[in-house]
């Protein structure tokens, strides 16, 4: 079959080179490729896709010369389905069906937007829960009044993936807390766009769980998945911390029982040791308490072979971690933002490791460690480590944090706990003194809209606060933020009760 349809396609194609005949007016080539742009493929259903994928695969053989009952052969369709095509494909390059009257919708519009309210917006617990389609088939059967209608599960999720709706689905999502986020977020991709020779990320991946299934894997010819034990006893956990080389991808990695002080500058020491005397060294990290303490401040003075400033001269965090960051000795800290973990290269390969890893069965510790040493020396270090490359540029995500903040002043201003309140507070006003332009203005103007309308529920929940000194920064913060927003949007603002 397959060498009968070569020939005929061959046939046809010599056929179409020899004979002079006129050619049918058929759409050009740039045609196809408006076509493929003027219906966004993920935008159709599955029965549209491998309906414009043949319909393509038609006008762009007819264009080649090949005969229609060649077409009809390799497309798998009519001679009749090949000449309507080519003719459509004459006079307009839209591959979409023509319109259809369709019976009448059972349900209005208004219904379905109310079916979209009661679904996406409510909750069936109080304050809690997530609808499923059976659920609330059976709530609205019972309470009518609050759609309208008494819609099937069936007719639900139509409407819900009319609108390409999935409540259902959730991830988890880090939100940006750290008033200073931004300028740290800079500070960091300037300096994967031009990295110095020794670049390295690390990290800890605390609290890995060693357990043991009681029973072997099974696998058999007849399944296509791996059969895993599912229960398991557990044998304690493990902590590793690993440092990963910007240039060659190659990784440093220690287990451990913990990674308090100690464990963390002992790790650190051995891996300054590895790196040549006379070369700066530069190190991307988080803000673990132990990553600015004293002690590694006394550290990083020894290796760079400099004085320690007194503990009195480096009594609080942020003159340590000015000190850390300071670029007049040999090893120079980098500090990713609060909740900026993703900034920091390592958290790829910890990604890789987990994957290949940890999914394991394992007796015990030292079991875990040999896997976990044999994995990071013979299998990534040996065969699979590659430098990663950066390309992410934070364009977009100065919008995306004030949209996010708006949303969730509007619907749930009355759950932030107050610190993480006060500090997004203090990260829209600095975005409002330093990226204002970042930011549509339409956007602004939603945030102050909003500000206002729950200008006392934030109120309220700052004077609730038991804590004197926490209260006293939130209500300075409050009123910063109420000032700026003032100042850009030219919105009034309540004073607070």
């Amino acid at each position: 079959m397959t060498l009968l349809l070569e020939a005929n396609i061959e046939l046809s194609m010599a056929g179409a080179k020899c004979k002079p005949a006129k050619q049918p007016r058929r759409r050009s080539s740039s045609n196809a490729q408006e076509c493929a742009t003027e219906f966004p493929r993920r935008a159709l259903s599955a029965v549209m896709r491998e309906k414009a994928d043949r319909r393509q695969g038609i006008w762009a053989l007819a264009e080649a010369g090949v005969e229609k009952h060649a077409v009809g052969i390799f497309m798998d369709c009519s001679v009749h389905t090949v000449h309507r095509w080519i003719r459509r494909g004459a006079q307009t390059s839209d591959l979409m069906d023509l319109p259809r009257s369709g019976c009448p919708a059972t349900y209005a519009e208004d219904v379905a937007l109310k079916v979209v309210a009661f679904y996406c917006q409510t909750r069936p617990l109080p304050g809690c829960g997530r609808w499923t389609l059976t659920w609330a088939e059976a709530h609205l059967a019972a309470h009518p009044e609050q759609v309208g209608a008494c819609p099937s599960k069936s007719t639900i999720h139509r409407i819900l993936q009319n609108s390409s709706l999935k409540p259902h689905l959730s991830i988890y999502f880090l939100q940006i807390t750290d008033p200073d986020f931004f300028p740290k977020m800079e500070h960091l991709i300037a300096l994967y766009k031009n990295p110095p020779s020794r670049l390295y990320f690390f990290d800890e991946c605390p609290g890995i769980q060693i357990l043991k299934r009681l029973a072997p894997d099974l696998q058999t010819n007849e399944m296509k998945s791996r059969l895993e034990e599912f229960e398991y006893i557990r044998n304690g956990t493990m902590d590793v911390l690993a440092f990963l080389n910007h240039a060659d991808g190659n990784v440093y990695a220690e287990c451990h029982s913990n990674h308090k002080t100690p464990t963390f500058l002992d790790a650190f020491r051995r891996h300054v040791a590895r790196a040549p005397v006379s070369e700066p060294l530069h190190y991307v990290m988080d803000n673990l308490a132990c990553h600015r303490g004293y002690p590694f401040c006394e550290l990083i003075a020894e290796l760079s072979d400099v004085d320690c400033p007194s503990k009195k001269a480096l009594d609080t965090v942020e003159e340590r971690v000015a000190w850390l960051q300071s670029q007049d000795k040999r090893i120079i800290i980098h500090y990713t933002p609060y909740h900026g973990s993703w900034l920091n290269m390592v958290e790829i390969w910890f990604g890789i490791m987990g994957r290949k890893v940890l999914g394991e069965s394992f007796g015990g510790a030292d079991a875990l460690k040999a896997a976990f040493e044999s994995f990071v020396e013979e299998h990534w270090n040996g065969l699979l480590a590659h430098p990663f490359s950066w390309s992410y540029d934070g364009n977009g995500l100065h919008e995306k944090a004030v949209k996010r903040f708006t949303k969730l002043l509007e619907d749930s201003a009355e759950k932030f706990d107050v610190r993480i309140l006060v500090k997004m507070l203090a990260l829209m006003t600095n975005l409002l003194a330093d990226y204002y332009h970042e930011v549509p203005e339409s956007m602004w103007g939603q945030l102050a809209a909003i500000a206002t309308m729950k200008d006392e529920v934030i109120a309220g929940l700052i004077e609730r606060d038991d804590r004197p000194k926490r209260k006293a920064k939130a209500e300075t913060v409050l009123a910063a933020f109420r000032i700026s927003i003032q100042q850009r949007t030219g919105q009034e603002h309540k004073a607070a009760a």
